[in-house]
């Protein structure tokens, strides 16, 4: 009777540890880890939640936004969305149009927020859209 209840007791340890496994890998959060490792794009989000803020990856650099829900027209949606690196120092190297890839990205899911965008970023695409316009 106690070999029974071992046996039992390994194959649910068993099948507890293969469930664990499985939902380390497939968990959102590794994704957007595994991204920001290999300098891809990746945006997590919760789009159901508008209190969440998402995060995103792109070229090795982690950004967070902060949605802001609002009414349009025709309904209560996100109007607004702030965005910020996680840190200033790994913006090296981007360039105006990896931000406007970004914004695009980000209209996808929110196609009537406005995207404003947190220091130094902000004064960054001030400057490269005043020197467009001259």
């Amino acid at each position: 009777m106690i070999i029974l209840l071992l046996r039992i007791l390994i194959l649910l340890l068993f099948i507890f540890l293969i469930y664990s496994a499985v939902k380390y890998l497939f968990h959102p959060k590794r994704k957007l880890e595994l991204a920001h490792e290999q300098k891809r794009f990746y945006f997590l989000d919760d789009p159901e939640n508008v209190r969440k803020n998402f995060l995103l990856t792109y070229k090795g650099v982690l950004f967070e936004g902060e949605k802001y829900l609002g009414t349009t027209q025709s309904a209560f949606e996100v109007v607004s969305i702030f965005i910020w690196p996680k840190k200033t120092s790994a913006l090296k190297g981007l360039v105006l149009e990896d931000f406007q890839f970004i914004e695009r990205k980000i209209r996808e899911n929110y196609p009537v927020a406005k995207i404003d965008w947190k220091s130094p970023i902000k004064e960054f695409m001030a400057n490269n859209n005043s020197d467009e316009e001259i």
